[in-house]
């Protein structure tokens, strides 16, 4: 067809020339070109039209009429003619345009119908992956759905002649699932896995160890294949076409077409085309496959639950067995209880042995007190009436007392005893006959008996078992029985002995309940003293928080109502109960609470919280200025003088306001709140109230969000130690660093300490940051050489005496030179716990690690301790470097002066802290400083810095 379309555009082309004109025509796609001529080919016309297509295209030969036209889309079109005769060139300039348009829609068209056959063959592959999916799911054969699928192929490419195999690559072996032939006769038998080593030159074999597709006739596929022919594995074909089947990185199986008559039959698309299908073939297979696995699982596994099912039901009935002798014993022991007699507890013994056996006849017989005698305290029996008691004999009664074990004997075995002498057989003859003693104290003392007189009831080993277990329960139920009328006898004895004792317990009733009636009055005050103040009488936390609940209850079933907490806390207490004593500080509490009491209305509560604090629960609140006016009204009334200990004071007050919000869940939220909102008030200048606001929640929430982020850095590890340089001045030589800590967070800041010491501090997590960064430095002491390297100690850590000890063993664990590292402590961890301290410092000292007194000159300065304690260098306070170079540089000159003699006059040496120009290392230099640390030797950095740039600038 395409042919044809063409041989109708060269006659198109061809009419508006001159006769015994030769024409060519040619387009060039892309990198492709296609050229059509008319018969007989002219190669000069064709090679014309080729020349024309390149990208330079040279000047066409001499005699020839080339046309070239750039098309849409990037495509070119050329034609070369051997016009016979003269060429008007009008007409040529018009036969031109003709030319390049009819090529143009000739390309187009042809596109379309590439397009067109595209879709076509989409549609019948997608058709053919739609039946495949369908075969796979159905419940058909598998044969059946292989005959299938080969007609799906057939519909796709010719494939008469058409087979599929499986490959195990585990075990190398082969199964012919599928196989169709025209010529070879050879039956595939599904089943079998044929071994590789049996097919060694077998086209297919070879290509499922090759792995990719490979088509050609038989020679040239086993050519390319590596095998010689053998003519066992069937006649050759002119094409030949195989396609391996994977899974992941597994060859599963393989798909062969193949033609005995033409060659060809089988280009890139048919092996692009059967690549494609073949995955999805396998997909089938595997699904078809594992539905028969399930199905052999299912079956097998419906055995196994028949199986179970049938143990289970054994397993029900012994249970409902064991369940009905469990009631029995139940019942036999509420029996030896609930029986009004012992003939009573017989004959219900009789019935619940007949539920769990045959005992139509039964009878239980007891050896009498003397032990000479039998007796029957209770028999029934189809034949034989009332036995009567007899002297002990040779029955088969007595064998099983004389024995003491069970006898289950049958008619036969009674005969042969009897004959032998071991029993004489008393009553009528039992078919089948079973006896059990009944024990007392480890002595059989009777027997209870059952019997047949007919063949066709006879007892089994079961019985026997079920009747010796419930006999050992009747004899207990037995002697409980005679337990209880022993019991009876001492009964009266005992009520009169009760009666006698029931009078003194109602004498020692009466003053009992005296005691207890003083034990309640005990336990009211006590409640009362458990939930108010015992100094004010006031409520305490606990009664405040219970009211507290109450309120919030309230407000929720009804939403418009309104309260507030106000919480107070006396200004500067501390101050009279140090100077004035404790009962001066009570007797200000004690009026306090009494003025605070004065202020507020009936209904609301005041309650003191501890020490110097209170609070006020105000109900039923119409607005906010309310509760504002109440406050100030209690710092008024708190406010007026009063006379303590021979002294007028003016008390005052800080108060902090929390309103209802529906927020809150509990109590103590609203007093957390208004506690802060205290503070904030004291923070402004006492003797004030503040509201809790948005801002204080906010302010709340930031501590908390940075506290959770100050944990989640620990755990992460995002803590770092930065180090600072500390140089000699003379030669500006880096003798050691100072670790600072940094935090480095998510998203690459870092902050310093100043941003969350605080919260760190208040939630004691900066003790953990510490010794992160303790860690960090001794691993750096340990992986360096050079100078030593300085870390900050709060004073917290003096607070835990182990914490030398820790220190030491964390440098052991990381091998650091404990003389490479310097503890730079406040003066002020010197005045807390200063044995302790002085204790710590010595033991750190012999082991190497030295104390330095850091920010020297900005705290106590108690100059008393620093000859008591190891301290080996003082670090000058960066307030009075800086002040060197300002207004106040003669008062900076004279403290570095100072520190600097004091220094020398205990033999340790200085560090200038915060040298940030050259101007302060001079002077400091000056002044008889010989170490210094600051932003003009160098930035923390997070590596440690081993030389120092002459710098004559300010650094930054």
């Amino acid at each position: 067809m395409r042919r044809a379309r063409r041989h109708d555009l060269l006659a198109a082309l061809e009419a508006g020339l001159p006769a015994e004109t030769r024409l060519a025509a040619g387009w060039r796609e892309r990198d492709e070109v296609t050229v059509c001529a008319g018969e007989p080919v002219d190669s000069a016309l064709t090679d014309a039209v080729r020349a024309a297509l390149e990208p330079d295209a040279a000047s066409p030969p001499s005699g020839l009429f080339v046309e070239r036209w750039p098309l849409p889309g990037g495509r070119y079109a050329a034609v070369a003619a051997r016009v016979a005769g003269e060429f008007d060139p009008d007409l040529r300039m018009s036969w031109s345009e003709m030319a390049r348009s009819l090529l143009a829609i000739h390309l187009e068209s042809e596109r379309l119908l590439r397009r067109a056959e595209l879709l076509e063959k989409s549609e019948r592959l997608q058709q053919a992956l739609y039946e495949i999916a369908d075969l796979a799911g159905s419940g058909i054969e598998l044969s059946a759905m292989l005959r299938m699928i080969h007609h799906v192929i057939g519909g796709l490419m010719y494939a008469a002649n058409f087979y599929i195999v499986l490959y195990d690559d585990v075990r190398d072996t082969v199964r012919f699932l599928y196989f169709a032939d025209e010529r070879d006769d050879w039956v595939a038998q599904p089943d079998r896995e044929i071994p590789a080593s049996e097919m060694p030159n077998s086209l297919t074999l070879a290509l499922l160890r090759h792995g990719d597709p490979v088509r050609g006739s038989s020679d040239a596929v086993r050519r390319q294949l590596g095998i010689v022919r053998d003519p066992s594995h069937g006649p050759d074909s002119e094409d030949w076409l195989g396609v391996p089947m994977r899974r992941d990185d597994r060859i599963c199986g393989a798909i062969v077409v193949q033609s005995y008559d033409r060659g060809g039959m089988y280009g890139e698309e048919e092996r692009a085309l059967l690549a494609f299908v073949a995955q999805h073939i396998l997909t089938a297979l595997e699904r078809h496959l594992a539905r028969g696995e399930l199905e052999d699982r299912v079956r097998e596994r419906t055995h196994a639950l028949e199986r179970l099912n049938q143990e289970l039901q054994a397993e029900i009935e012994e249970r409902q067995r064991a369940e009905k002798l469990q009631s029995a014993l139940f019942r036999i022991a509420e029996l030896s209880i609930s029986a009004p007699s012992l003939d009573d507890f017989y004959r219900e013994v009789h019935g619940i042995v007949g539920e769990l056996l045959y005992a139509r006849n039964f009878y239980i017989a007891m050896i009498s007190e003397d032990g000479e005698r039998l007796e029957f305290p209770y028999s029934i029996d189809e034949r034989d009436g009332r036995r009567q008691s007899r002297p002990l004999g040779f029955g088969l009664t007595e064998y099983v007392l004389t024995r003491r074990q069970t006898l289950l004997v049958r008619r036969a075995d009674i005969e042969q005893m009897a004959a032998e002498g071991e029993l004489i057989s008393r009553g009528s003859a039992a078919a089948c006959w079973l006896g059990v003693p009944l024990w007392r104290n480890d002595q059989a003392v009777g027997v209870i008996a059952v019997q047949s007189y007919t063949h066709e009831i006879e007892f089994t080993r079961r019985d026997q078992e079920l009747l010796t277990f419930v006999a050992h329960h009747i004899g207990i139920g037995l002697e409980r029985k005679r337990s209880q009328e022993q019991l009876l006898t001492a009964h009266v004895e005992l009520e009169q002995r009760v009666e006698a004792r029931t009078r003194e317990l109602a004498r020692a009733n009466r003053e009992l309940v005296a005691q207890i009636g003083e034990r309640l009055r005990a336990e009211q005050r006590l409640t009362h003293q458990a939930r108010h103040d015992s100094l004010t009488g006031l409520p305490n936390r606990s009664h405040l928080v219970d009211c507290l609940t109450e309120a919030i209850d309230t407000t929720h079933s009804h939403p418009h109502s309104l309260f507030a907490v106000l919480y107070l806390d006396l200004d500067r207490f501390k101050l009279v109960n140090d100077s004035a004593g404790h009962s001066a500080g009570d007797e200000l509490l004690m009026e306090a609470s009494r003025r605070i009491a004065s202020c507020i209305r009936p209904g609301d509560v005041v309650a003191r919280l501890g020490g110097d604090e209170f609070a006020v629960l105000v109900h039923e609140l119409d607005s906010v200025a309310t509760v504002e006016r109440l406050a100030g009204r209690i710092l008024e009334v708190l406010g007026q003088p009063w006379w303590v200990a021979g002294r007028e004071v003016f008390p005052s007050a800080s108060v902090g306001i929390a309103l209802w919000h529906p927020r809150y869940r509990s109590g103590s939220e609203l007093l957390r709140d208004a506690d802060a909102a205290m503070y904030r008030a004291k923070a402004a200048g006492r003797g004030r109230w503040a509201t809790f606001d948005e801002a204080m929640r906010e302010e709340a929430m930031r501590i908390l969000d940075l506290e959770a982020d100050l944990r989640r850095a620990i755990n992460g590890e995002g803590f770092v130690a930065f180090y600072q340089p500390i140089v000699r001045l003379s030669d500006r030589r880096v003798v050691g660093h100072e670790a600072l800590l940094r935090w480095q967070q998510a998203g690459g800041e870092l902050l310093s300490p100043s941003s969350f010491i605080g919260v760190g501090e208040n939630s004691s997590l900066i003790e953990e940051v510490d010794w992160l960064v303790y860690a960090q430095v001794a691993d750096r002491i340990a992986h360096t050489q050079g100078g030593y390297i300085s870390v900050n100690v709060s004073p917290r850590h003096f607070r835990d005496s182990a914490f030398a000890d820790r220190l030491l063993r964390l440098l052991d664990k990381a091998k650091a030179d404990p003389r490479r590292l310097r503890i730079e402590i406040t003066e002020v961890a010197l005045l807390e716990e200063a044995p302790r301290v002085l204790n710590m410092l010595k033991h750190l000292r012999g082991h190497g690690v030295l104390a330095q007194l850091d920010d020297f000159g900005t705290g106590f300065s108690a100059l008393s301790y620093l000859h008591r304690f190891p301290i080996e260098c003082l670090k000058i306070d960066q307030s009075f470097i800086a002040g060197l170079g300002s207004e106040t540089r003669v008062e900076s000159e004279a403290v570095v002066r100072a520190i600097q003699a004091l220094a020398g006059s205990l033999g340790i040496h200085t560090v200038a802290e915060g040298i940030e120009n050259v101007h302060q290392q001079r002077v400091v230099r000056e002044l008889g400083c010989t170490l210094g640390q600051g932003y003009l030797y160098g930035r923390p950095l997070p590596e440690l810095v081993s030389v120092i740039e002459e710098v004559e600038t300010l650094a930054g």
